[in-house]
C-alpha cells in the first residue's frame, strides 16, 4: 500500500537453462547465441483490475570470450580470436528481438583496465550489426558510482529517459 492505494507487485526471475554456470567459469555465448548466466526479470503491477509489466534481461556479454580463474583476484578476460563472433552475436539479438522487441543494451563494465577490450568489442559489434531495434549505452558503473556515490546513477537514467518513455 502506498498513499492508501493497495496494489499487488510481483517480481519474477527466470534463469535460462542454457549456459548456466558460476562466475568466471562460464562467460560469453555459445554458437546458438545463448548468453552465459542469462536471467529474465519481470515486474508485474496489478491495480484495480489493470496490469502492467516490465521485463529486464541480463547476461554475459554476447560474444566468444572467457575469464579463466587463476591465482589473481580478478582474472583477465580473453576474447577468442579463432571464431566468427558475429554469427552467435546476431543469433542472440535476433532471439531477443523476437521475444522482447526493441532492445536497450546497458553495459556497466569498466571502460578502462582489463575490461576495456570487452566494452570496445561490444560497442563495435552493435554498431556493425546496424539494427535499428538495438541501442547501446555504455556506463562505467565503477568509475561513476565509486565511494557509494549512487546519485551518479542519475547520469545513466538521463541517458535512457527518452527510450524508457518510448
Amino acid at each position: 500500500s502506498i498513499n492508501g492505494k493497495c496494489f499487488d507487485w510481483l517480481l519474477v526471475s527466470r534463469r535460462s537453462c542454457f549456459r548456466a554456470g558460476v562466475r568466471y567459469y562460464v562467460r560469453g555465448i555459445d554458437s546458438e547465441g545463448h548468453a552465459a548466466n542469462f536471467v529474465e526479470t519481470e515486474q508485474i503491477v496489478h491495480y484495480r483490475g489493470s496490469k502492467a509489466s516490465f521485463v529486464q534481461t541480463r547476461g554475459s556479454i554476447p560474444f566468444f570470450w572467457s575469464q579463466r580463474p587463476n591465482l589473481k583476484y580478478k582474472p583477465k578476460p580473453q576474447i577468442s580470436k579463432s571464431v566468427n563472433h558475429m554469427d552467435g552475436f546476431q543469433r542472440h539479438f535476433d532471439s531477443q528481438i523476437i521475444s522482447y522487441g526493441k532492445q536497450m543494451i546497458v553495459n556497466l563494465v569498466n571502460q578502462k583496465g582489463s575490461e576495456k577490450p570487452l566494452e570496445q568489442t561490444f560497442a563495435k559489434m552493435v554498431n556493425s550489426m546496424a539494427n535499428g531495434m538495438v541501442r547501446y549505452v555504455a556506463f562505467d558503473f565503477h568509475k561513476e558510482c565509486s565511494r557509494m556515490r549512487w546519485d551518479r546513477l542519475q547520469i545513466l537514467l538521463d541517458q535512457l529517459a527518452e527510450q524508457q518513455d518510448e
